[in-house]
C-alpha cells in the first residue's frame, strides 16, 4: 500500500505518447486548418501563378541561419501579422530558418493571390473532371485505338 506522500508518475509509454502527440501538433504548424488561397492560410505560396508581382513587407529576403548547402530560390510566405518582425521566433514553424524568405503583404494575399488561386483550382478541377469523363468513354486508359 502506498502512502499519501508518495508521488506516482504515469508509465513511460504514456509520457512518450503525449510527447509524440505534442510534437506532431507542432509539426503541423499554422496551416493545419486552412487551404492555400483560403482565409486563415499561412504558409508558402507560389508566385509564378499570380497575375501581378507580389507586394512585399520587406524588399530584401530575410534569413535567420545561412546554410551554404542551400542554393534554392527564396520562399514567399504569407504569415500571421507580426511574425515577420520576430522571424527568429517563428521560422521553425515554417521550416524556413535556413532559407531566404520574402513576406507577402496580407492585403495583397487576400485581394490578389487568394481569389486567383481559388479560380485556378476550380479551373483545374473542371479540367480533371472533363479528362476523367473522356477516359471513361474510351475504355478507361485515356487512349483511343
Amino acid at each position: 500500500m502506498r502512502s499519501s506522500s508518495e508521488t506516482v508518475f504515469p508509465p513511460r509509454s504514456h509520457i512518450v505518447r503525449t510527447a509524440m502527440f505534442a510534437l506532431a501538433l507542432a509539426a503541423i504548424g499554422p496551416t493545419a486548418h486552412a487551404q492555400v488561397g483560403g482565409p486563415g492560410y499561412y504558409g508558402q505560396i507560389q508566385i509564378g501563378v499570380t497575375p501581378q508581382p507580389p507586394q512585399l513587407i520587406y524588399g530584401t529576403p530575410m534569413i535567420i541561419r545561412r546554410d551554404p548547402r542551400y542554393a534554392g530560390p527564396p520562399l514567399y510566405l504569407h504569415v500571421p501579422p507580426g511574425y515577420e518582425r520576430h522571424w527568429e521566433r517563428h521560422c521553425h514553424e515554417f521550416r524556413a530558418c535556413n532559407r531566404p524568405v520574402y513576406f507577402v503583404r496580407d492585403d495583397w494575399y487576400r485581394r490578389v493571390y487568394a481569389p486567383h488561386h481559388r479560380h485556378w483550382e476550380e479551373h483545374h478541377r473542371d479540367e480533371m473532371r472533363r479528362h476523367g469523363d473522356r477516359r471513361r468513354h474510351d475504355g478507361g486508359d485515356g487512349y483511343r485505338d
